[in-house]
């Protein structure tokens, strides 16, 4: 199985770890936990915020690894890409917490113009 796929699972996991960590920063309802958020201290509540955007982005990332990997990309190449991104994916959400607005959206950036180059990897191969 392709290191990429792997990355799709790291990817897929990492929101999980965004809201454990927003979780201990206070008390949240697990009942009605997105109703308390705004009790958190204000770096647990960029956790959530970074929470969310991670699950807003694995669509493309798992959709553009599936298209290069099963479109005859290179897969060392794709390899490559996944764990760039998978990487970029964490500062992310690192500087999100450490609200490093400017950074973090220079990241977000890469992270999206390294997954659009690995849905369009086979169309260049």
């Amino acid at each position: 199985m392709p290191l990429a796929y792997w990355c799709v699972l790291v990817a897929a996991l990492l929101p999980l770890f965004w809201a454990a960590y927003a979780k201990a920063g206070g008390t949240v309802d697990n009942h009605c936990p997105r109703e308390l958020t705004g009790d958190l201290p204000l770096r647990h509540r960029r956790a959530y915020a970074a929470h969310y955007n991670a699950y807003e982005n694995l669509p493309f990332f798992a959709a553009a690894v599936i298209v290069a990997v099963t479109q005859g990309a290179a897969i060392s190449t794709v390899n490559a890409l996944a764990v760039i991104y998978v990487l970029l994916r964490i500062v992310h959400g690192v500087l999100y917490v450490a609200d490093r607005a400017t950074a973090r959206s220079v990241v977000y950036g890469l992270a999206l113009f390294t997954n659009i180059a690995i849905f369009v990897l086979p169309a260049l191969g």
